[in-house]
């Protein structure tokens, strides 16, 4: 890469990077405002309209969108005639969960072994670097060659979906000839990589009732009926023996075709046990790419400590289902509440609501944009040919903005490969991979401008 003046550039602009994102690290931007400071999202939405404004960028304004945050939005003019690529990033970050955790605070970027930690320096506040960095270096070297729309979310990670339905009223807003999505990940560091499909998902509360209230266990249990274990039954029905999803009604026989995740890799990067099985049927790129997963991802019920010796009377989970490209998250959800009334044992009552959802996204891998951008990662990563992968995680806006420009080509890069950990304690960035995707995302723009 070093003879090249474009990544030349992006190698002296590293230092400033690191600087800028330690900034931006340090705004505990987490849009649960129950949790925290909403003027800590304020704080680095600002951060992100200023860095805008400082490029040159045009129109830069903080969009207040339905569900309470802010979406930071600029549009920077390129020559006459030029198409109009719009770059994506979000600045809001998940919880640090176990602050305590972390080797080193986790709103302090700090480098260690060769990388940089903090919460955020993968998913996705690099992401916005990258995309600064990939516009500086073009500006540097014979300036830029398309029209440039950015816009940076600010609540992604928590799903409420606010820039979603801001694009749907405002659909010029974000119209452009193709999208270039920065919060994906190489396969693996050094592998250039695009995420060709993203899982659809649904989120979906479940209660289940049985008695009026709590009783004693010695008195009544063993005939009263225990809410807690109606609820343990039902859950267990999500699953087959070797822990394949089992939804009734909803296939989970799909095939992956494209690269392939080899499985004791896959055990270290998940960091599985040793003599833990993995669980499902298939491929790991089946089970995690091509197929549905549930998740149960809480469950309300008395804690170990303070618990009392009570048959109870009702209890709640919060289930996440996983959808493959093909499947309607609509109809996913349907198909899951229905398994959970027909499985509900005794009679119980159960309720069930929805408090979430994301299509599947499927890109089209023939379009000219990827031939634009398989040509760029050839020249950032020497030697290596650009894969194609798929997402287990989801991202709503890739749907919306599908529907709303059809034409658009979507493409999603980033830096959260497997080393990241994102959404995990010790999160982290590798710097030659922020440099590389820096260098890539602006030879994509220069190329993309010639076709």
């Amino acid at each position: 890469m070093s003879s090249n003046p474009v990544a030349e550039t992006v190698a002296s602009l590293m230092p400033r990077a690191r600087a800028e994102l330690t900034e931006l690290v340090a705004f505990k931007s987490v849009a649960d405002f129950d949790q925290f400071p909403k003027s800590e999202s304020e704080g680095a939405a600002n951060w992100v309209a200023d860095a805008l404004r400082a490029e040159g960028f045009q129109d830069v304004a903080l969009l207040d969108t339905p569900d309470g945050t802010q979406s930071v939005y600029g549009c920077l003019p390129g020559p006459e005639g030029a198409k109009t690529v719009l770059l994506y990033a979000h600045y809001d970050v998940q919880p640090p969960l176990d602050e305590a955790a972390w080797t080193t605070p986790p709103f302090e970027l700090t480098e260690r072994d060769g990388r940089w930690y903090g919460r955020g320096a993968a998913d996705c506040k690099g992401g916005v670097i990258m995309h600064l960095l990939a516009l500086r270096a073009l500006r540097a070297n014979g300036g830029i060659p398309v029209h440039v729309k950015v816009i940076a979310e600010g609540s992604e990670e928590m799903g409420t979906g606010g820039l979603e339905r801001y694009a749907e009223e405002h659909p010029e807003l974000l119209e452009a000839d193709t999208v270039v999505i920065g919060d994906a990940g190489n396969f693996r560091v050094g592998l250039p990589t695009v995420t060709s499909t993203l899982r659809g998902m649904t989120l979906v509360r479940v209660r289940i009732d049985t008695l009026e209230g709590n009783l004693h266990s010695g008195q009544f249990g063993g005939a009263a009926p225990d809410a807690l274990g109606a609820l343990i039954r039902v859950l267990d029905s999500l699953r087959a023996e070797d822990g394949s999803t089992t939804v009734d009604g909803l296939a989970d026989e799909t095939s992956w075709d494209g690269l392939q995740y080899d499985e004791e890799q896959f055990r270290t990067d998940a960091k599985v046990l040793d003599g833990v099985e993995l669980i499902g049927s298939g491929t790991v790129a089946d089970r995690i790419w091509a197929r549905p997963a549930v998740t149960v991802l809480g469950i309300d019920c008395p804690p170990v400590v303070g618990a009392t010796p009570s048959v109870q009377a009702s209890a709640r989970a919060l289930i996440s289902l996983r959808v493959p490209p093909g499947v309607d998250a609509a109809e996913a959800t349907k198909l899951l509440q229905a398994h959970l009334e027909a499985h509900t044992p005794w009679g119980a009552r159960v309720h069930s609501e929805q408090v979430g959802q994301g299509q599947a996204f499927r890109a089209d891998t023939s379009s000219p944009a990827y031939q634009a951008m398989a040509d760029a990662m050839a020249v950032a990563y020497p030697g290596q040919d650009m894969q194609y992968a798929g997402q287990g995680g989801s991202i709503p806006l890739c749907n919306t903005l599908a529907a709303l420009y059809p034409n658009a080509e979507i493409l999603l890069i980033g830096l959260s490969e497997p080393e990241a950990q994102i959404h995990a304690v010790n999160e982290s960035v590798s710097p030659q991979e922020l440099e590389r995707l820096s260098v890539t995302e602006a030879l994509f723009l220069r190329n993309y401008a010639g076709n």
